[in-house]
């Protein structure tokens, strides 16, 4: 059994820290204002910003940071994009949503197998990130949904730059499963606040 990471110290915001992210947070602060646990989805394609903009959120969070849930641990290999999110949608958010824990499995990305079983807690803010995020919020009504998006040259060099080439080989079947998710869900339409990004990232965020 896993330990969620409700307790895990935030990044330190820095100067560094892009200036959409920056603009972002305040307006996902806004939003979140008087709500007793908000739960901010962060979706959008591969490399357009939303790991930097998680960890900036959290940096900046007024009092107790939320927990973060990044989908790049719940994938089930380089093929699991809309699975992962499906899985959030029935064992992570509703659950939450009625005061009970929360779970999702880990995904050993080093064995390509199942890993820890990870757990949440209710209550308290929570941020989930990545690729389906906004089906994995889908029975959320109160979410705050941030759409990440940048343009194809910017999201694949970004994107190509991390994981030591590792995830070269499979940008191609990625980009498939994400254009069938968009397709099926129009997540974008949706979303309460669009993120444009631009520029260059810190090496390794997506």
């Amino acid at each position: 059994m896993g330990v969620t990471d409700d307790e895990a110290e935030p990044p330190e915001a820095s100067a560094a820290t892009p200036r959409f992210a920056t603009v972002s947070v305040r307006a996902v602060l806004e939003a979140a204002r008087g709500i007793r646990s908000p739960l901010v989805l962060i979706d959008g394609p591969s490399g357009a910003g939303k790991s930097t903009l998680a960890d900036a959120l959290r940096a900046s969070w007024i009092g107790r940071p939320p927990a973060l849930v990044r989908l790049d641990d719940v994938y089930r290999g380089w093929a699991g994009l809309e699975r992962a999110g499906a899985e959030l949608a029935r064992t992570l958010v509703p659950p939450l949503a009625r005061g009970r824990m929360g779970r999702w499995h880990r995904w050993d990305w080093v064995h390509a197998r199942p890993g820890e079983l990870q757990w949440r807690r209710p209550g308290g803010p929570l941020v989930v990130e990545g690729c389906g995020a906004f089906e994995a919020g889908s029975a959320a009504s109160d979410a705050i949904r941030v759409w990440v998006d940048a343009s194809d040259g910017v999201r694949r060099r970004r994107a190509l730059a991390r994981d030591r080439g590792a995830y070269d080989p499979f940008w191609d079947m990625w980009e498939r499963q994400w254009r069938r998710y968009v397709h099926r869900t129009s997540p974008e339409r949706s979303a309460d606040l669009h993120v444009r990004s631009a520029g260059e990232l810190p090496r390794g965020e997506q």
